[in-house]
């Protein structure tokens, strides 16, 4: 009977451990979204969560066990990677994570040195959402993301290319998927014709809007901080906006492109005006230096005085705008040679027509 008790308990035991392995052999490492697009972080919470009593502390400060798999958002790793260094938080407090993060990020790299580890799409987003906004977006996501981890770790690492390790449901509203749509939609032309990190970087953080980890306050907060953040990276490529005053009937006006990227741009200036009272001329190839102007001279006919305004937009090459128009308003007080000439005839004929009728009504008194 004793025998029997015991073969029992290593029996029950024996199905017991599959189970608690196969529990304990998945660990996520995943969190919300703290530092600002702009790259300040929104305050220091992060720091509670990487002490070793923290929540993703608690996860990586433990011996290294074989046959784990971890599941890590890479964008959550570059947070930490960037409170590792000199950082700054919006509410003008004083960091204090700089030595927390930098251990987390070595223990992290301990703990997962002989384990399997899976680089989720960068930002953990809800992928089913994802898919169906943007997965042209998804596939950047998911090899941004692997493309990271394995920087961080300094080691290869898999991608979730099915999304099956992906979990959780964004609760974003219409309002919000729209939002997210214009920033993509603008940095995705952007990127058209500007080869700079930190447009590919802005772009793909923009995953994290879709994260189920973000509660209803985060979403609103982080999609409207974002808004701000695509408007001032499109700004760094524009034409300046300018008014103009004409005296003559030809002249060549100038127009300024800025360049405030780190690398150099090539664009189409198309030129557009609104009325036909000029003609203008448009630039092909324009090459831009990097942190630059390029200042170009462009021709104007007029056909006719007043005041018009001639959209002033940069393209690429397949003629797509990459950046919104600047207005140029052009008022013009000459007349244009032919105008003269038809105004001078028109003006004759009222004459002749003004004297023939004297004539005839000086005749019927007469009669």
């Amino acid at each position: 009977m004793k025998k029997l008790t015991l073969v029992l308990i290593a029996f029950l035991f024996s199905l017991s451990l599959p189970t608690a392995q196969a529990e304990n052999s998945i660990i996520r490492i995943t969190a919300s979204k703290h530092q600002l697009f702009s790259g300040e972080f929104r305050n220091d919470d992060l720091v509670q969560k990487i002490t070793p009593s923290g929540d993703l502390g608690l996860l990586v400060f433990r011996p290294a066990v074989k046959n784990r798999t971890w599941v890590i958002d890479a964008a959550l790793v570059d947070e930490v990677i960037a409170m590792s260094g000199d950082y700054t938080l919006a509410n003008d407090a004083k960091p204090i994570g700089t030595q927390f993060a930098i251990d987390w990020i070595a223990q992290l790299k301990r703990v997962t040195e002989n384990n399997d580890v899976v680089a989720l799409a960068y930002g953990n987003p809800d992928t089913a959402l994802a898919r169906r906004l943007a997965p042209s977006e998804l596939k950047k996501y998911i090899s941004f993301g692997k493309e990271r981890l394995e920087l961080a770790l300094g080691r290869p690492v898999r991608s979730d290319t099915t999304s099956s390790w992906s979990t959780g449901e964004s609760k974003i509203n219409n309002d919000l998927r729209r939002n997210y749509t214009k920033n993509r939609q603008a940095l995705t032309a952007l990127s058209r014709v500007v080869d700079a990190p930190e447009v590919l970087l802005l772009r793909v953080q923009l995953a994290q809007l879709l994260s189920a980890t973000l509660n209803k306050d985060d979403r609103q907060f982080f999609s409207y901080n974002a808004r701000n953040s695509v408007n001032l990276m499109i700004n760094k490529l524009r034409i300046n906006s300018g008014k103009y005053q004409i005296t003559t009937s030809s002249v060549e006006l100038p127009v300024t492109v800025i360049n405030e990227f780190d690398v150099p741009v090539k664009v189409d200036v198309l030129m557009l005006p609104i009325n036909g009272r000029v003609v203008v001329d448009s630039f092909d190839d324009v090459v831009i230096a990097a942190k630059s102007k390029a200042q170009l001279e462009m021709q104007v006919d007029v056909i006719a005085p007043g005041e018009t305004v001639v959209l002033a937009r940069l393209t690429n090459d397949d003629g797509e705008e990459v950046v919104p128009d600047a207005l140029l308003t052009l008022n013009s007080t000459v007349i244009d040679t032919k105008v003269t000439w038809f105004t001078t005839g028109a003006a004759i004929l009222l004459l002749l027509a003004a004297i023939t009728q004297s004539v005839r009504r000086v005749r019927r008194r007469v009669k």
